[in-house]
């Protein structure tokens, strides 16, 4: 990503900022590491709170940002360590559920900042949690609080603006968060080498990747891999992820004798799909997958589910199925390894739809001018 650094008009000090971070999934991990490069590099200070283990997996600091470990827990000690990390800020950006509430917990009682009488809060959902019973009427309420307290709410994919607009957000937004560029392995040598190694040089070979958690649709994919046994020769189905739902998982596997291997989890997922002939994505709920994100880049055609911001960010350079439907699931995934051509044309308008996502350096333009219109202290 190429920035141009541009200072704060003269006489002005530069925008203060604190990213905040709960559990940081991968996806809301990465685009704080890249928006806090963005700003950096546009002349903004960033501080980044979250736990400690995170800055050893993205590095913020190595972005230009000061980072400060903040545990997950929202308990008192937490909230008045992030309470001294958002002291002296202008905004402050929680990105999360957990992050936004403990944030405006944080944030409570803190001094005003002149003419706005308040610090901003921003919140940018990346995805949902799952609940049943109680605990979902919990979250409930918790978003409808977080909602309330934010200043300007951001939602990755359509569907999450409509839900935080249904929770009284005041002000909520559609903005498609953009990751890294992934990297591009070199093909040939990297294909041939991660196949041999899995084992799957003359079949093929399809790829999810994922935690291994009762929402993911690991269980319906499993339903299908017993269709594909059917095949000559028959897939191997690879899972990269780690979960609570490895054992259960694992136990239908070596059950049913499976096609299919638990990985465990994968630093090497690029590899992983240079080497694979189908991604898959079987999940009951996704925005922007990542996995969704590096497959269309690469040119793996992708299988997924037709729910939250799925439709939109593929477009038609995926084969969508409904969730839980593991007959169209192993349907589709039938028709692209035996059609050649049907293959090839959804591998290039992968590529294609990928190239009209929103670039890293749009993303940080489009948070920036939130931060000028809510803080009015930083102008590029």
């Amino acid at each position: 990503m190429t920035h141009v650094s541009s200072p704060p008009p003269q006489g002005r000090p530069p925008l203060r900022t604190v990213q905040v971070l709960g559990g940081g999934s991968a996806g809301s991990s990465a685009h704080v590491r890249s928006l806090s490069a963005g700003l950096v590099a546009r002349g903004v200070r960033v501080t980044v709170c979250a736990p400690a283990e995170l800055d050893g997996m993205y590095d913020f600091t190595a972005a230009g940002a000061e980072f400060v470990p903040v545990p997950r827990r929202s308990d008192p000690v937490s909230v008045v360590a992030l309470r001294g990390a958002c002291a002296e800020a202008d905004l402050v950006h929680a990105h999360g559920l957990h992050a936004a509430l403990r944030s405006s917990l944080a944030l409570r009682g803190r001094r005003p900042v002149p003419v706005l009488g308040r610090t901003p809060l921003v919140v940018t959902w990346h995805t949902r949690a799952y609940a049943e019973g109680a605990r979902a009427r919990v979250q409930r309420l918790l978003e409808r609080r977080v909602a309330r307290s934010s200043a300007v709410l951001l939602g990755t994919s359509s569907d999450l603006v409509d839900r935080a607009r249904g929770s009284g957000a005041r002000d909520a937004r559609l903005a498609p968060v953009a990751f890294p560029a992934p990297r591009r392995p070199v093909p040939d040598e990297t294909h041939h080498k991660t196949r041999a190694e899995l084992g799957a040089v003359d079949r093929p070979l399809l790829l999810a990747v994922g935690s291994l958690d009762r929402y993911r649709g690991y269980d319906t994919l499993l339903d299908a891999a017993r269709t594909w046994r059917g095949l000559a020769p028959v897939p191997l189905v690879l899972i990269a992820g780690e979960g609570p739902e490895r054992g259960p998982l694992q136990r239908r596997i070596d059950a049913e004798g499976l096609p299919v291997r638990l990985l465990g989890r994968r630093g090497d997922v690029p590899d992983l799909l240079a080497a694979a002939d189908v991604a898959l994505l079987p999940s009951r709920w996704e925005s922007r997958s990542i996995l969704a994100h590096e497959a269309l880049h690469a040119g793996v055609p992708l299988v997924a589910t037709a729910v939250g911001g799925l439709p939109e960010l593929v477009g038609d350079a995926a084969a969508l199925v409904p969730y839980g439907d593991a007959p169209a699931l192993a349907t589709s995934v039938t028709r692209l390894l035996t059609d050649p051509a049907r293959h090839a044309r959804l591998s290039a308008n992968g590529r294609t739809q990928a190239a009209s996502w929103p670039t890293e350096d749009d993303t940080v333009a489009q948070v920036l001018s939130v931060y000028d219109e809510l803080a009015g202290a930083f102008r590029r």
